[in-house]
């Protein structure tokens, strides 16, 4: 398989505040006997049945979800098939863009509200800083997903994973071979990241790439902040959350992102091409996870089994994604074997960072990378 652990993502451009909008015009919701009980579910067990659960959903009529880019990952088609599958339930679609910090505070904010998400796609540096946040599920297909991909109590599970990758116009730049490259006076203005490392996982799995290519290891970000610091000290670093607009437009043409992410560009724009550096890779998973005041805990519980179903397994496949049940899928026979076979090359050698290094490298960041790159 490839990976192990976790980083997450994303653009970290919408603010805060656009999500305690949301709690003005919106009305408390007291939980039924139903929700109460739902809320409780631990796995599929407590509803008795698939279809039992599905009805409880269905009853609730709605499922909130947030920071869902519909160009992540192939979450556009995720989202339309589950609307098609259950017309009964809306899903509202909130802040698209924010980062799994955001997708955190939304929570907070909205708190005891009917806008409050029901599920979260996190990181695993956030997701460990959030745990009493979550509750606890595992879905029907638990014992498939590896044991290193999963909160041993279903706080949070693994998902869908990738490789810190380059994006790059090659109208403009060859090939970047090395981090080092990039270094050089032709990119100034040019280099970005997809988010801020410190909310972002998209760029803490850039800087922990960043570490690992510099030859450090991952129980220490230090070598990966200092090369971030030389490319703003020699003007390179953008500061510009990267968007598929900037990327076609030509305003972000070097771009640090998950190669399933960078990979979707090339739709948009035809020189845009993809590289995984030689030497050590840095891959890693998002993870989803319950909101535990979740206005709508059984939808909430048939998304997350929704989204572990071989189905949709193959669904972040197609979007280039590795899927965390594709070991089991294939030994099953359900992986779709041309999609798998779409994807890019492994690194000969892969790092994922440790629970206990995320934890530590996220302490780091946040004490070190503002002042690094001011």
């Amino acid at each position: 398989m490839l990976l192990s652990t976790i980083g997450r993502r994303v653009l970290a451009g919408i603010a805060i505040t656009a999500t305690a909008s949301l709690a003005l015009s919106a009305c408390s919701a007291a939980p039924s006997a139903g929700k109460a009980e739902a809320a409780k579910a631990t796995s599929l067990a407590a509803f008795g049945s698939m279809a039992n659960l599905e009805a409880a959903a269905k009853a609730e009529g709605a499922l909130n979800v947030v920071a869902l880019p519909r160009d992540w990952a192939n979450y556009g088609e995720i989202l339309d098939l589950f609307a098609k599958t259950y017309p009964e339930i809306k899903i509202n679609e909130q802040s698209p863009d924010a980062s799994s910090a955001e997708e955190i505070q939304a929570a907070k904010t909205n708190a005891g509200l009917d806008t409050a998400p029901d599920v979260f796609d996190l990181g695993l540096t956030v997701a460990r800083q959030n745990t009493s946040m979550y509750a606890p599920y595992k879905v029907a297909k638990w014992d498939e997903i590896p044991a290193n991909l999963k909160e041993d109590s279903g706080l949070y599970t693994g998902d869908y994973g990738g490789y810190m990758s380059i994006g790059y116009d090659s109208a403009k730049y060859a090939a970047p071979t090395s981090l080092n490259d990039l270094l050089d006076a032709k990119y100034k203005g040019a280099v970005a990241l997809n988010g801020d490392p410190t909310q972002a996982g998209a760029a803490f799995a850039a800087v922990g790439l960043a570490t690992v290519q510099n030859g450090g290891t991952l129980d220490d970000f230090t070598p990966g902040i200092d090369f971030f610091s030389k490319l703003k000290a020699n003007g390179n670093l953008l500061k510009v959350d990267v968007t598929t607009a900037t990327v076609t437009s030509g305003e972000t043409p070097v771009v640090f992102d998950w190669d399933y992410l960078n990979a979707a560009h090339t739709k948009d724009k035809a020189t845009w091409k993809v590289t995984i550096l030689p030497g050590s890779g840095y891959a890693a998973y998002y993870n989803q996870a319950i909101n535990a005041s979740a206005a709508h805990p059984a939808a909430a519980r048939l998304w997350e089994e929704f989204l572990y179903s071989d189905q949709v397994q193959n669904l972040w496949l197609k979007g280039g994604a590795r899927p965390v049940r594709m070991d089991a899928m294939a030994k099953a026979g359900t992986i779709d074997t041309a999609l798998a076979a779409k994807l890019p090359a492994a690194p000969a050698n892969s790092v994922v960072p440790t629970a206990a290094q995320s934890d530590a490298a996220g302490k780091l960041l946040g004490n070190k990378w503002a002042s690094a790159v001011q």
